[in-house]
């Protein structure tokens, strides 16, 4: 399960931080097991898997990674392969 909660509301943040940062709450996402019956949307308490108990808001059951890296860019794979020939000198010592 994954809960969210609110560590510091916009006015309490550290006054050298960026305007914009400044502006939204400071909040926390922690998965875990939850301890107790609850619906999406709820308050609910989680165990982590290091044994913390977390409450906050249950916002999402079973959540999954949804890291990318975006699209593949062809310059980056040439850029490689020139490098590994300057470097290297190609052919055999590739």
């Amino acid at each position: 399960m994954s809960i969210r909660s609110t560590i510091l509301n916009a006015g309490e943040r550290a006054a050298n931080i960026p305007e914009d940062t400044a502006a939204v709450p400071l909040e926390m996402w922690v998965k875990g097991f939850l301890t107790a019956d609850c619906t999406i949307g709820g308050q609910a308490e989680v165990r982590t898997a290091t044994g913390r108990t977390e409450t906050g808001i249950l916002e999402e059951v079973a959540p999954t990674t949804t890291v990318n890296y975006g699209n593949f860019v062809p310059e980056v794979l040439k850029i490689g392969q020139d490098a590994r020939r300057i470097l290297f000198g190609g052919g055999e010592n590739e």
